[in-house]
């Protein structure tokens, strides 16, 4: 049977529900090619992630974005044993990413949390944030935190949605506008 004599019987907005719901399914059906891997912060996947990433917080932020200015940045705080870098591939290609550095004996902060738009509504991110509370878990951290600007509503809503409560300031990042907090 031919997908016409198949369509034949809906209506036009019937055949467009179904084909945008097809499309819908396909993309999802993508995440079982979806590989998490532990990168050193400065591979070439995860640079790629993070220029990407920080490309877009330049476009989304009324003053721009600059990370020289929103804190100091080591890489070796992102390698264990002081922290751990992930690096999301879809199809080979790296799609989105995740750090996460010790701030002290019990307390982890994440970083750099981010997809690229081609793969959002996907649940990277979420999937990210699991991985990286597995790995603070396996560490022996008790407390996770993370900070936010006002224009990542989608970040926010994530961070609530996963057991995130907003808390006082912990750093002075001036591109902050929200802080949370996660009790493991």
């Amino acid at each position: 049977m031919r997908a016409r004599d198949i369509l034949a019987p809906f209506s036009e907005t019937q055949r467009t529900h179904l084909t945008a719901a097809m499309a819908e399914v396909e993309r999802f059906l993508r995440l079982t090619d979806l590989r998490i891997e532990v990168r050193a912060p400065d591979s070439v996947a995860a640079r790629a992630c993070v220029t990407a990433y920080f490309r877009e917080l330049s476009t989304l932020f009324d003053t721009g974005y600059d990370p020289d200015v929103a804190g100091p940045n080591d890489d070796d705080d992102y390698a264990p044993p002081k922290g751990i870098f992930l690096v999301a591939r879809l199809d080979d290609l790296a799609i989105g990413c995740g750090g996460l550095k010790k701030l002290d004996a019990e307390t982890g902060e994440i970083k750099r949390l981010w997809a690229s738009p081609s793969v959002r509504g996907l649940g990277i991110g979420r999937i990210l944030l699991h991985r990286l509370e597995e790995w603070a878990r396996g560490a022996g951290l008790k407390k996770l935190c993370l900070d936010t600007n006002g224009t990542l509503t989608a970040a926010q809503a994530l961070y609530h949605a996963e057991g995130y409560r907003e808390v006082a300031p912990y750093n002075d990042n001036p591109y902050a506008d929200y802080w949370f907090a996660k009790e493991l």
